[in-house]
């Protein structure tokens, strides 16, 4: 098994255990902005410790990145932010199953972007497989009464799909500008800026949108910490893979996480499976074996 196609199938689930553990923060009393702010607030310092620890390891010394890198690291950081925030919105929405089902038209533009930026391009089983793996992520998102194809929900699920794939992007490129160094260390290199941009924009968000939420994400720390944790952890497999693949590959071959979260669905809350999810997941799996292939060299 290629090392990029290991890390994402780590990455996508640890980031299954941060959903879940972040879902639980309602219980604490924080706002949906607290909620996702721990995820920043904890995963920062964790990040960059991580990345002078990997730099003092390896004996290399401070990168000093050029204009191109922090265009990509931030411009990659502030469209997660917002996919973030568009994604939440969806669940105001009567039919916020079709927007979030939209939101996975990520992995469609990632392939465009990926060869209009970075002109890095897709192959034609690569096409085919991620095209495969978007019908899959429809019927497993799919919830009757949903909605139809044109609504409000729609617009912001493509919205926050085509958000996260500029983020994709951005990190890939980022990532990129730091060569010649390893592979990890222009990962963890990135992942400690842009988190550390994460934390600090989000928290003068909530400092002028929230007042209060601040204290109450400090005082929840013992539960918010995990959520911190995992989530610098999920990402830093992220970012590891974009180092070392084309993000159009690296998003693709992610769609595993809807995967692992209906197998958490079914195990933990015993919920049952239809036939529709049924026919999703094999068409997810069949994605999968595509996009390895079509990446292979």
């Amino acid at each position: 098994m290629s090392l990029w196609v290991a890390i994402t199938i780590f990455a996508a689930l640890v980031q299954t255990l941060r959903f879940m553990l972040q879902k639980q923060l309602k219980g604490v009393g924080l706002s949906t902005g607290g909620a996702t702010f721990s995820r920043f607030l904890f995963g920062a310092p964790l990040a960059a410790m991580a990345a002078a620890a990997t730099l003092l390891a390896t004996g290399t010394g401070l990168p000093m990145p050029g204009t191109r890198f922090w265009a990509f690291a931030l411009a990659g950081g502030a469209a997660q932010v917002a996919a973030t925030f568009l994604t939440v919105a969806l669940f105001s929405l009567r039919n916020f199953a079709v927007g979030v089902a939209f939101t996975k038209t990520e992995t469609l533009q990632v392939a465009v972007f990926s060869l209009i930026v970075l002109g890095e391009p897709v192959s034609g089983l690569g096409w085919l497989a991620i095209g495969v793996g978007f019908l899959g992520v429809l019927a497993l998102s799919h919830r009757p009464g949903g909605g139809g194809i044109i609504s409000r929900a729609a617009v912001y699920g493509v919205l926050a799909g085509g958000l996260f794939g500029i983020s994709a992007i951005g990190y890939r490129g980022a990532t990129q500008e730091l060569l010649p160094l390893g592979f990890f260390s222009r990962a963890i290199v990135t992942l400690a800026v842009v988190t550390f941009a994460q934390s600090l924009g989000m928290a003068l968000f909530l400092r002028l949108r929230e007042p209060g939420e601040l204290g109450r994400v400090g005082r929840a720390w013992r539960r918010t910490l995990w959520v911190g944790v995992t989530g610098v952890v999920g990402s830093a497999g992220w970012f590891t893979a974009f180092a070392l693949q084309n993000a159009a590959y690296v998003r693709a071959l992610g769609q595993v996480e809807i995967v692992f979260t209906l197998a958490v669905s079914a195990l933990v809350f015993h919920e049952k499976l239809r036939l529709r999810e049924a026919v999703g997941i094999g068409l997810v799996v069949f994605s999968l074996v595509g996009i390895v292939l079509g990446a292979a060299p």
